[in-house]
């Protein structure tokens, strides 16, 4: 197996998993009015469509599971959980390899990537616990915005698959700039782009949400596709589960035991399901 190109799907993989926290809302939908709207008006509407600020912040925990797919040979299951205050861990398994990152959600991360020789965690380096602390936030960018040191400015309007989408985007603290895209129509999340860094070099990235669905009365993408413009790189995320508050004992987000490859391949799940 091409291991440089897994490593850089796997990475686009762990970024959409952090997008998973922008799906939050209820089934509000709002009519489209033909004047021009301001950011704070989208942003409004947008934490209104997700069930409001208060019912956002009143979830404590989330766990979602599913399959993810690279190409037609190259799939396996994942397992992604958050858990405030910026805990996460989560697990991909391809060919009875499992790649864990675990954030304590203060200063220390683990990384365990047996596709690069790496079968015991090491410690994540100070841009990969930059990385985590952003994709253990489950509210997203938008709700407190400002006390994150993230500016939104509306980026004018979009057709996304066939749909009008406002476009807001996201200046965040660090520096990063990614754009978000909402249906002018039910204000959910339906297209995600900016820029992720892979080897010192900056890489496109850009993701799709479809079959939203209802749990717990949020508002959830079972579906998640992802790409890197320019190249045949595509991932797609499909979703099986999402608890919502499971629980989640605090010393999952620490460092993950080391895994031999018997247990691995003993434990690993199989999927049955292949994309043609």
């Amino acid at each position: 197996m091409d291991t440089k190109r897994f490593g850089t799907a796997n990475r686009a993989f762990f970024f959409a998993i952090y997008l998973f926290g922008l799906q939050l809302g209820a089934q509000v939908v709002y009519p489209v009015r033909a004047e021009a709207q301001t950011s704070d008006e989208i942003v409004a509407k947008v934490l209104a469509a997700r069930g409001g600020v208060d019912k956002s912040k009143a979830v404590q925990a989330e766990r979602s599971t599913g399959t993810i797919y690279f190409n037609a040979e190259l799939y396996g299951p994942f397992l992604a959980e958050f858990k405030r205050p910026l805990k996460m861990h989560n697990e991909l398994t391809i060919q009875n390899k499992t790649v864990v990152r675990s954030f304590n959600g203060k200063d220390a991360g683990w990384v365990t990537n047996p596709f690069v020789g790496k079968d015991a965690p090491e410690p994540m380096s100070a841009d990969e616990i930059k990385d985590a602390v952003n994709e253990a936030d489950f509210d997203g960018p938008l709700l407190d915005a400002k006390a994150k040191g993230n500016t939104i400015e509306l980026n004018g309007t979009e057709k996304v698959e066939g749909r009008d989408a406002y476009v807001l985007k996201v200046t965040h603290k660090d520096g990063q700039v990614s754009f978000y895209s909402f249906d002018a129509k039910t204000f959910l999340l339906t297209k995600w782009s900016g820029a992720d860094t892979v080897n010192g070099e900056a890489v496109t990235r850009e993701t799709y949400f479809h079959d939203y669905r209802d749990v717990g009365g949020l508002k959830f993408a079972f579906e998640l596709v992802s790409n890197t413009p320019g190249t045949d790189l595509t991932q797609k995320i499909v979703v099986d589960k999402i608890e919502i508050d499971p629980q989640i004992d605090d010393a999952r987000f620490g460092k993950p035991p080391a895994a031999s490859p018997a247990v691995a391949s003993a434990a690993a799940p199989r999927v049955s399901v292949k994309l043609m």
